[in-house]
């Protein structure tokens, strides 16, 4: 009893540390930022419209529809606005929650598949992992997909390794129904079926034993469907009653254009087959990734024995690894989902490879040229050639010096720890880098970025100029300054082209009443003669002016 009591008692302080560690560095600089492009101010402003117009089923980006993804992220994001009045608070809530619940399931099922502590390093691992923990602290809708393809992994995997469980099964599939709901690749998960199937044809070790034949394997997709249907029939329903031309094409182009024309003809982000395996996983699956010429062979040699569990994790990783590859259209965050698979695969190997000198000294030399070089470019960049300063203020609207010193400082403290122990503990030292970097990047890289990464600055000096009867609209606008306006402003549509915002702007304009127009300078001024008084500034690398009607040129012909 005392055995087991002691045991106990180190797992839950185990996974105290874990989540409360996770809790800290995620939620740190929470209510410090406003949401930074590229996506987190669309998002934002959506789930900010749905508050406040009642209009939730429907997303709005200004006066438009934005089809561009199904609504369950903004949901969440608009319910936590609902509930507390604060975006600064609400927008990144979505995330923080998303990457706990990631992290706790790759615990339990690492704890389930081996022991408590591989969980354990699991969990570690993970959030030591830039990139999970940088989505985790963002904004975008890829944190709660990694959450969904995860969870739907978990059941698959209970069901298929220790089970039969069915009711894991089921909630996997809801789990793909969720992940299809909040980005249509959320289906990814149903990969693992794959290398499952081979394992099972070739009598791999460790996989459940099934029946041949019964019919609880086609409740699985049927749950799936039901759930995709819970917002798919509705919004068929509604689209069809209301005879809106703009709903018909909401519909078209979220069911079709955003799904598999999205992928096999992407429009944009177009990289090279390779992109991933190059430029992404290397760099933002750090650290995990500097152990893969040690982790690779190691796999290979469990997958020759025939361990099901590493088929299944790897196997799936691989394949959805290849499918992001094979689309035309790449980002980084799309390998998100594919990261706990990897941990899990990972994290029974970390006891053996941590005894490895090399890979000790590979972790060490790595946070060496990252702390050096950080500090050298601070030097260079406030000693040497102090223009850069200057340069970046002017341009970028940044003064980041103070937080690349303060990065520079935490790296070089953590080599002198790690040298100083007997074996050179290099690994704890970079992954401990990453793990309270987030910290000084939250407390006080938020603050500091702030108003160079938003438009919260732009839009006061727009509030000021205005007084409290003026009246806005904006042309070729960006999402984050609808945002940050203090006031309801009027848009004339995102997508329609810049010109045609504009005629219908100068229209407004003229109406009765102390109206502004909000633009960046357009490529034709023929209608528009600018004084020095109608300019603003420069925010995010564009001039930004501030217009009346007596800026209309006289030989302008509005249509």
């Amino acid at each position: 009893m005392t055995i087991t009591s002691s045991k106990n008692n180190k797992a839950s302080i185990d996974l105290f540390l874990l989540f409360t560690a996770a809790f800290i560095i995620i939620s740190a600089g929470i209510g410090l930022r406003d949401p930074w492009p590229a996506d987190e101010p669309r998002y934002a402003l959506v789930a900010k419209q749905m508050v406040e117009s009642g209009q939730w089923f429907f997303p709005f980006r200004g006066d438009e529809l934005y089809p561009d993804k199904p609504p369950l992220f903004m949901w969440v994001e608009a319910f936590f606005y609902w509930l507390t009045g604060s975006l600064r608070f609400a927008f990144l809530m979505p995330s923080l929650l998303a990457g706990l619940f990631t992290l706790g399931l790759t615990y339990d099922l690492g704890r389930r598949l081996w022991n408590h502590r591989i969980g354990i390093i699991a969990g570690w691992t993970l959030l030591a992992t830039v990139q999970f923990t940088l989505q985790a602290k963002t904004a975008q809708i890829d944190a709660m997909l990694c959450l969904w393809v995860t969870l739907a992994l978990y059941g698959f995997c209970r069901h298929l390794l220790q089970g039969p469980d069915w009711r894991w099964y089921y909630l996997g599939f809801a789990a793909v129904g969720l992940g299809v709901i909040t980005k249509g690749v959320g289906i990814i998960a149903l990969l693992v079926f794959v290398p499952w199937f081979f394992a099972r044809q070739q009598q791999w070790r460790l996989l459940t034993a099934f029946p041949q034949k019964t019919f609880k394997w086609w409740i699985g997709p049927i749950t799936m469907l039901g759930v995709i249907s819970a917002w798919l029939l509705p919004m068929l329903i509604l689209v069809h009653i209301s005879n809106d031309p703009a709903l018909e094409a909401y519909r078209d182009n979220i069911l079709f254009k955003q799904t598999g024309g999205r992928y096999a003809h992407s429009w944009g982000h177009i990289k090279p087959f390779w992109y991933f395996f190059v430029s992404v996983i290397p760099v933002f699956w750090l650290p995990l990734s500097l152990a893969f010429p040690w982790l690779i062979p190691a796999w290979w040699h469990r997958l020759q024995r025939k361990d099901a569990r590493y088929l299944l994790l790897l196997g799936y990783a691989l394949l959805a690894l290849l499918f992001f590859s094979f689309s035309a259209g790449k980002r980084g965050v799309y390998v998100l989902p594919l990261l706990p698979a990897v941990a899990l695969a990972s994290a029974a190997l970390v006891p053996g490879l941590m005894k490895k000198v090399s890979l000790q000294k590979t972790f060490w030399s790595v946070l060496a040229l990252l702390s050096t070089g950080l500090l050298l470019f601070f030097l260079y960049a406030t000693v040497v050639k102090p223009d850069i300063q200057t340069e970046v203020l002017q341009k970028y609207q940044l003064n980041p010096w103070g937080l690349i010193l303060a990065i520079a400082v935490l790296g070089i403290s953590w080599l002198f720890w790690g040298w100083k122990q007997r074996q050179r503990r290099g690994v704890i030292a970079l992954s401990g880098f990453f793990l309270s970097l987030w910290l000084i990047y939250g407390w006080y890289g938020y603050p500091t970025l702030n108003d160079g990464r938003s438009s919260r600055q732009l839009m006061a000096k727009v509030g000021q100029r205005l007084g409290p009867e003026g009246q806005l609209a904006l042309v070729n606008w960006k999402e984050q300054t609808l945002l940050m306006a203090d006031r309801k402003a009027t848009t004339f549509g995102f997508t329609r082209p810049p010109e045609t915002q504009l005629s219908d702007a100068l229209q407004w304009v003229q109406q009765p009443g102390k109206r502004f127009i909000l633009l960046q300078k357009p490529k034709s001024t023929r209608c528009i003669e600018f004084s020095p008084t109608d300019f603003l500034g420069r925010w995010h690398q564009r001039d930004w002016y501030l217009i009346d009607q007596q800026a209309i040129s006289s030989h302008c012909k509005i249509q």
